[in-house]
């Protein structure tokens, strides 16, 4: 059976990642491709997800007062729960669908660093996450590009988490996201934005498709 292949889509908090995935389920589900779908964290499934939860309740202090290694540790820990259940998805032969990966932690725990120090952290990150817990690559990335003050506006109607409340880790993940696409040869940028404003879910749904193979 042919191997399946995971696609990541990620992107700020407020970029509609959980959206395009649910759009994308049905796309391909309709297609009859096999499928399953991932999004992370997965809060209520584990411990790590738990404690992440409570990070970003505040409860812990805000983005610049927690380790952002310590932190990577319970995402990764999230992660590496799921790998048996990925790698059998994709030895299957199913597409994976995933709400935020890897890419997530690296953009959302690098904000907290300085400039000068993410480096060092991403590339401990890819050995914990790829060498130590053995997790797949994703064979394609989608990064849904929106900006920030935007992102904002989406989601101040309920109640922001300490990300999604603060504009200036918005952007601080948002510039490492663009630097980790331009970096990769497994990503691709989908600009959410036209005149100011975010595109209609259906019209970036639209240009996703065309991106993938």
């Amino acid at each position: 059976m042919q191997k399946g292949r995971l696609i990541v889509i990620d992107g700020i908090d407020g970029s509609g990642k959980s959206t395009q995935v649910e759009l994308l389920k049905g796309y391909l589900g309709s297609k009859g491709v096999p499928l399953q779908t991932i999004s992370f964290p997965r809060y209520e499934d584990n411990t790590y997800g738990k404690l992440i939860k409570r990070y970003l309740e505040g409860e812990f202090g805000g983005t610049n007062q927690v380790n952002p290694y310590l932190m990577a540790l319970a995402y990764a820990g999230d992660r590496s729960l799921a790998k048996p259940l990925i790698e059998k998805w994709l030895s299957e032969g199913k597409v994976v669908l995933a709400n935020r990966y890897v890419s997530s932690s690296k953009a959302h725990m690098g904000a907290s660093l300085p400039k000068e120090k993410r480096e060092e952290f991403f590339k401990w990150l890819d050995e914990l996450e790829y060498q130590t817990n053995g997790l797949p690559f994703a064979d394609l990335t989608i990064l849904l590009s929106i900006d920030p003050k935007i992102a904002l506006k989406n989601v101040s109607g309920g109640a922001p988490d300490i990300h999604e409340e603060d504009l200036q880790h918005l952007e601080r993940a948002n510039q490492i996201y663009l630097s980790l696409a331009k970096s990769g040869n497994n990503w691709c940028v989908v600009d959410c934005m036209k005149d100011g404003r975010m595109k209609k879910p259906a019209n970036i749904h639209q240009e996703i498709l065309q991106i993938l193979p």
